[in-house]
């Protein structure tokens, strides 16, 4: 199984979960979300797969979130206008994103983890 990890380098959270995927010697291709983040229907297609809402997508600590106030932006939003505002800028989405074409993964917890991509 070859896994697609969207993640920033800089980021901590993405730090453990590449090291966790690598200890567990799971194949992945890591896609660096700030320089190819994934486009609009690519978001939606994640959304829909992963079954969580897509305000779950948005990296809510993260200074350009708040700079653009998008919590209230998105308070009403639809999903493909979420998905759009989210494409225009990797470092508005909440990363890692793993998914092996079926199911995805958002952010990183050891027992997610263990349980999707195991």
């Amino acid at each position: 199984m070859m896994l697609t990890f969207y993640w920033y380098p800089n980021c901590g959270t993405c730090k453990k979960a590449k090291k966790w995927l690598e200890n567990q010697q799971v194949n992945y291709k890591p896609i660096h979300i700030v320089q190819n983040p994934p486009t609009k229907e690519e978001l939606l297609d994640l959304i829909q797969k992963s079954g969580l809402p897509a305000k779950k997508f948005f990296n809510t600590s993260g200074k350009k979130y708040r700079e653009l106030n998008l919590k209230e932006k998105i308070a009403d939003a639809t999903n493909e206008e979420m998905a759009e505002i989210l494409a225009s800028d990797g470092m508005l989405i909440k990363r890692p994103i793993v998914t092996d074409g079926s199911q995805v993964t958002v952010g990183y917890k050891e027992e997610e983890f263990a349980k999707n991509w195991l």
